[in-house]
C-alpha cells in the first residue's frame, strides 16, 4: 500500500473506508446518472393519436438539444446556415420563397421548402416524394447535400466537441459522446414537438370558451369538407398521401427524376407526377404553393383547381368534379368563403411560441 493511507492503523483505515462508502450511498442515483427525462407528446384534443418512435423516444434533454441544433449555423459547412434559415417559425417553419438559393452552393433548389409542423403524424415518408422514411434519416439530406448545408459529418462532430455545453448536453440526452447519428435524433425529437393545434378552428372544434366561427367561415368549412377533404382530410388536413393534382402534363426525368414525384422513390409508373399532400393548416401564411412554389397566392391555387388542371395518365380522379370533367367549379362567393375558412387555420400561438423559438434570442 502506498500514498496517504499507508501508515494509518488498520482499524482507523477500516472506519475511514466505511465512512467513505456510506457517503457514496447517500448520493442520489440521479445525481450520478441524471439521464434523460421522458416526455409525453402533448396532443391536442381534436387530433388523432401520434405515431410512437421507440428507437428515439422523446426526452426533455433531447428536445432542448434538438432545438439548439436547429438554430445553430455550425450545422452548415460554411457556418452561415441553420435549419431555421429555410424553416422560419413566423412562417410556420417554411421560408416564403419558391425555390431557395440560400444553400452553400448558391444554386437554386428544385423544390420548395415544406413547412414543418405536426410531423409526429407523418407515417408515409418525408420530402415531397416520400424519399425519407423518418425525420432521423431525412435530416441527413439537407445537412450533407452540396446545394443545401453541405456539411461534412465528421467535421461537424469535431466542431461540436469543441463546445463544452454541447458535450455535456449530448451526454445527458444520449449518454454518449457527440455523434452525427445523435445530432439527427435530437433534431427529430425537437421537430416532433412542433405541433400546430391552437388555431381559431381548433378552439372552435374543441368548444373552448369564446371560440366561434363566422357564417362565411362555417360556409367555407363546409365547402372544404365537400370539395377538398378527399386529400386534405381529418384534423391534420392531409391524407399523408401522394397525388397528381394536374399541375403538369409531362414529367421530365432530369435531375435524377426529381420532377417525377413519388415515382422517383417507388418506381411504380402509377406514381409518376404524384407529390405529397401538404396540410391546409397555416396555408394562408405559407405561400408560395406546390412542390416547386409556382403559385404565389391562394387565389392562384383556386384558379388552378377550378380551370387550370392539366391531364396526364396518372391524374387523380378526385379532381373530376365538374360534371365528369377535370376541375372543381367554384363561384366567387364560394371562393371567398373557402379563403375565409382557411384563415381560421392560421395558428398564431404556434408561430409565436417562445418554447420552440431560437434559444439564443
Amino acid at each position: 500500500m502506498t500514498g496517504k493511507f499507508a501508515y494509518l492503523p488498520i482499524t482507523v483505515f477500516i472506519l475511514l473506508l466505511a465512512a467513505v462508502s456510506s457517503c457514496k450511498k447517500d448520493v442520489p442515483l440521479e445525481e450520478n446518472n441524471p439521464g434523460p427525462h421522458a416526455v409525453k407528446l402533448q396532443v391536442p384534443g381534436n387530433f388523432p393519436a401520434a405515431k410512437q418512435e421507440p428507437d428515439n423516444p422523446l426526452t426533455a434533454e433531447g428536445i432542448e438539444l434538438g432545438r439548439m441544433l436547429f438554430y445553430d449555423v455550425r450545422l452548415s459547412g460554411n457556418n452561415r446556415i441553420s435549419c431555421a434559415s429555410c424553416h422560419r417559425q413566423d412562417l410556420a417553419f417554411t421560408d416564403g420563397v419558391a425555390l431557395s438559393t440560400i444553400g452553400v452552393s448558391g444554386k437554386k433548389l428544385d423544390r420548395h421548402a415544406p413547412s414543418l409542423f405536426n410531423l409526429a403524424w407523418a407515417k408515409t415518408g418525408l420530402f415531397w416524394d416520400g424519399g425519407s422514411k423518418n425525420l432521423e434519416s431525412q435530416a441527413f439530406g439537407p445537412l450533407t447535400i452540396a446545394d443545401e448545408m453541405h456539411q461534412d459529418l465528421l467535421v461537424l462532430e469535431a466542431e461540436l466537441k469543441q463546445i463544452p455545453d454541447y458535450v455535456s448536453r449530448f451526454k445527458q440526452a444520449f449518454n454518449e459522446d457527440i455523434k452525427s447519428t445523435n445530432v439527427v435524433k435530437a433534431l427529430a425529437q425537437f421537430q416532433r414537438t412542433l405541433i400546430s393545434g391552437t388555431s381559431r378552428y381548433d378552439k372552435y372544434k374543441r368548444s373552448e370558451a369564446g371560440a366561434s366561427l363566422t357564417t362565411i367561415e362555417l360556409q367555407g368549412m363546409n365547402l372544404v369538407n365537400s370539395k377538398c377533404k378527399s386529400c386534405h382530410s381529418g384534423e391534420l388536413f392531409t391524407d399523408d398521401g401522394y397525388h397528381n393534382n394536374g399541375i403538369d402534363a409531362t414529367f421530365s426525368d432530369d435531375h435524377e427524376g426529381i420532377f417525377q414525384g413519388r415515382f422517383r422513390v417507388s418506381f411504380d409508373p402509377n406514381d409518376i407526377g404524384k407529390f405529397k399532400t401538404p396540410s391546409l393548416r397555416n396555408v394562408i401564411i405559407t405561400p408560395p404553393y406546390m412542390h416547386d412554389g409556382r403559385f404565389k397566392t391562394i387565389e392562384e391555387v383556386l384558379d388552378h383547381y377550378q380551370s387550370g388542371i392539366k391531364i396526364s395518365p396518372t391524374i387523380d380522379q378526385l379532381l373530376y368534379q365538374n360534371q365528369g370533367q377535370a376541375g372543381i367549379p367554384l363561384s366567387k362567393t364560394e371562393r371567398e368563403a373557402i379563403i375565409a375558412f382557411l384563415d381560421t387555420l392560421t395558428d398564431y400561438e404556434f408561430i409565436n411560441n417562445k418554447k420552440i423559438s431560437n434559444p439564443n434570442e
